[in-house]
């Protein structure tokens, strides 16, 4: 077995789908911010759109999002109330994710949270006022045992190790971009276009443009959910390789979330987690056809599904079959 960065074993049939894993978030990421500038740059050359005009809307959206990393933290501890576990408070929380981001190679470890609300999760998050954080709700202390949650935070460290938040920030930048970019060509459509030659019928091509590209910015979003779904795969793999017993505790782990989840269905329609999805171990509108019985026998069912890829075309998580089909790589 092959030593990995954090120096734990990788089981060698799980080196392959880890390149490809690799291969595949870095082909993502040169795909979309490839496309994207070949598109903007010759609609925008053909229109000649002011330069100010450009600069102004990539300054505000880039500006808003970056915004929205830094105070993000607070606004998702004041909407769902969490806070930061002291010291002295579940000790044996404490020792696992020390041990987690030892292994994990972490400079030190992020503030352990706990968030208040019945439904079994976690996530990683933070920005520089804050620091790397990872929460955990108080629904999966009372659903897992201790085995899986460790196997559930290594998940979520490992987010922390690959920086895939800020990833997943600029890559969502980009359809963002393109939208408002779209939108202001709409407008400017509707009031005459850019310049004085382009009026009349050039004002109706520059409308169609900008309706254009909002679409396009949809298409790209279909690029922003593959790598969110890239990026849970890779978290799995680091939980696998830094947990004890990491991919079966965190199979486990995400069908017993599954399971409490959807006894929880009813109570969960009434309440603003969709917001926070894209940042859970596992998709809270994901269901199973049965919540209850046997875990391990559950977890063989599941593998056995197929796929909707429509479904999963439009889902920020892998779907649980294939995830825990991946996780099968690391089981000796």
């Amino acid at each position: 077995m092959a030593e990995s960065r954090s120096g734990v074993g990788v089981p060698a049939r799980a080196r392959p789908s880890l390149l490809k894993l690799r291969l595949s978030m870095i082909g993502v990421w040169a795909a979309v911010t490839g496309l994207a500038t070949l598109i903007l740059t010759a609609i925008l050359l053909y229109l000649g759109m002011p330069i100010y005009g450009i600069y102004g809307i990539l300054g505000f959206v880039v500006g808003f999002h970056f915004l929205q990393w830094l105070i993000g933290p607070y606004i998702i501890n004041a909407i769902y109330n969490v806070r930061e576990v002291k010291s002295h408070e579940y000790p044996w929380l404490h020792r696992i994710v020390e041990k987690l981001s030892r292994r994990s190679g972490l400079d030190k470890p992020p503030k352990l949270m706990l968030a208040e609300i019945d439904i079994p999760n976690a996530f990683a998050y933070g920005s520089p006022l804050t620091g790397n954080m990872v929460a955990v709700t108080r629904g999966l202390l009372n659903t897992l045992d201790e085995a899986e949650v460790e196997a559930v935070l290594g998940h979520e460290i490992g987010h922390l190790k690959h920086k895939d938040v800020i990833v997943m920030m600029m890559v969502s930048l980009i359809p963002a971009i393109i939208y408002y970019i779209g939108y202001s060509l709409y407008i400017s459509g509707w009031f005459g276009g850019y310049g004085e030659e382009r009026e009349g019928e050039g004002a109706g091509l520059i409308l169609l443009i900008g309706i254009l590209l909002m679409a396009i910015s949809y298409i790209f979003n279909l690029f922003v959910f593959y790598m969110s779904r890239l990026r849970e795969y890779y978290a799995d793999s680091h939980s696998a390789m830094v947990a004890d017993n990491g991919a079966r505790n965190l199979q486990r782990g995400l069908v017993k979330i599954m399971m409490a989840t959807g006894r929880l269905r009813r109570y969960l329609r009434g309440r603003s987690y969709s917001q926070l999805k894209m940042f859970f171990i596992a998709d809270p509108d994901m269901r199973l056809k049965r919540f209850r019985g046997n875990v391990d026998e559950l977890i063989e069912e599941v593998k056995r599904e197929k796929p909707s890829v429509l479904v999963e075309l439009f889902s920020t998580h892998p779907h649980p079959a294939k995830r825990l089909r991946f996780l099968d790589q690391f089981i000796a």
